[in-house]
């Protein structure tokens, strides 16, 4: 739930992009062939009438019935892509992430540096724009 959370609010990839290959209608719209579509993962992602009025609240627990019942429009929670275009290494990542995470924590206790400065900056993918600086204590 904590992994899913951090993914809703800090999106690695900030916007996909999507291309018509023939007319068709979205949302009332009618677009031609060849329109490039953008599709704002980050304001998703935070949007205030699909996630709550907490949306930009760090709560872990939106995940706890699962992915598909976190919002109130589901599929809203797509970090990863979806449909026939989703991350090949989704599992992987994800997988990777959860096993680095629990052999960090059997080993270390972790806060952030006072000198810590909250600014995700999208450059390609959102990243720390002055990193992320945690003091890592060794646990007994």
């Amino acid at each position: 739930m904590v992994l899913y959370e951090v993914l809703r609010l800090y999106t690695p990839l900030t916007m996909l992009q999507r291309q018509t290959y023939k007319p068709m209608d979205l949302g009332g719209v009618r677009y031609p062939a060849g329109v490039v579509l953008m599709l704002p993962l980050l304001c998703v992602h935070h949007d205030k009438d699909v996630w709550g009025p907490d949306a930009s609240e760090f709560r872990p627990e939106r995940f706890a019935q699962g992915v598909s019942k976190a919002s109130r429009d589901a599929p809203a929670f797509f970090p990863f892509g979806w449909g026939p275009r989703i991350c090949v290494g989704q599992n992987f990542a994800l997988l990777e992430a959860k096993m680095g995470i629990a052999m960090i924590l059997q080993r270390f206790a972790f806060e952030l540096s006072p000198a810590y400065t909250h600014a995700p900056f999208p450059v390609g993918l959102l990243q720390p724009e002055h990193g992320a600086q945690v003091m890592l204590r060794r646990l007994p």
